[in-house]
C-alpha cells in the first residue's frame, strides 16, 4: 500500500506531548519510521518524548532546511512507495514559516497523499488570543534586521492595518525581540494596538494586547524568548 506524507506538529517548547497533541496524532507518529525534518537533533528529541515504536537508530531522517538545495530533496519521497513519511518542523506546524512546504509541493506533484495533523501553531494561537481581527490577517515573517530599513516597513504595515482592517503578524529572532519592540514603539501611532505572544503553550506563557501608548510605559521581559508580534486596531 502506498504511504502518505504526514505533516507532524512539533512542540513549541519543552513539555509533555500529550498536553498539546491529541492521542490520535501521537499514535500515528509512533508508527512512522521515515522522516523529513528541519533539524535531526530536535526531531530525535521530539520522537523520544512521543515514545516511538521504532528505536532512534532504526529511523531514517532526511534534513530539509534553508541550506537544502531543491535537487537534494528529489529522493526524499522514495520510501512512500511502501511506507508513510512524517515531516517535522523545528517547532510548530510544517509548511508555515517553515521549509517543509517544499516537500509537500513535491508530494502533490508525485501523487503522494498529504495529511496535515492537528497540533500547535504559534501564529494561529497568537491570532486567537490577540483580540485583533482574525477574519483578515497577514503573516509577514521577519522584518528587516537593520533599524533604518525596519522602521519604514513597520509604518508600511501599519497603514494596512487601517486601510484594510488587516491584522499584521510578525516573528523575530528571540535575541532581537526587544529591539523590534522598541521600533514598534517609536514607529507606530499611539492608538495602534500591539500584541506580544511569547512562550505560547509554556508554563510562563505571556500574551498581552495594549496600545502603543500603553506599551511605551512598559518593558516586557521577552529577551531570548520565542515570540509572535501582532499589530492591529
Amino acid at each position: 500500500m502506498k504511504g502518505k506524507l504526514y505533516l507532524i506538529p512539533n512542540l513549541l517548547g519543552d513539555g509533555n506531548p500529550e498536553d498539546v497533541l491529541p492521542m490520535s496524532v501521537i499514535q500515528i507518529v509512533r508508527d512512522i519510521r521515515y522522516f523529513v525534518v528541519e533539524d535531526i537533533r530536535t526531531a530525535r528529541r521530539f520522537l523520544a518524548k512521543i515514545k516511538s515504536n521504532y528505536k532512534i537508530d532504526d529511523m531514517v531522517f532526511y534534513e530539509l532546511n534553508e541550506h537544502t538545495s531543491a535537487q537534494n530533496i528529489t529522493h526524499y519521497l522514495e520510501p512512500s512507495e511502501d511506507h508513510s513519511i512524517g515531516v517535522i518542523s523545528e517547532a510548530g506546524v510544517p509548511g508555515v514559516a517553515d521549509p517543509g512546504a517544499d516537500i509537500v509541493r513535491l508530494a502533490h506533484l508525485k501523487g503522494v497523499q498529504v495529511v496535515p495533523l492537528v497540533g500547535p501553531s504559534s501564529i494561529l494561537l497568537a491570532v486567537m488570543a490577540s483580540g485583533l481581527n482574525g477574519q483578515n490577517f497577514a503573516f509577514n515573517g521577519y522584518l528587516p534586521a537593520k533599524k533604518q530599513e525596519r522602521s519604514p516597513k513597520i509604518k508600511f504595515y501599519e497603514k494596512r492595518v487601517y486601510s484594510e482592517n488587516q491584522t499584521q503578524v510578525f516573528i523575530e529572532t528571540p535575541y532581537r525581540n526587544l529591539q523590534l519592540f522598541e521600533d514598534f514603539i517609536s514607529s507606530c501611532m499611539p492608538a495602534t494596538l500591539l500584541t506580544i505572544a511569547a512562550n505560547i503553550t509554556q508554563p510562563d506563557e505571556f500574551i498581552q494586547t495594549k496600545s502603543i501608548k500603553d506599551w511605551s510605559k512598559l518593558k516586557p521581559e521577552i529577551h531570548k524568548i520565542p515570540a509572535i508580534f501582532l499589530m492591529g486596531k
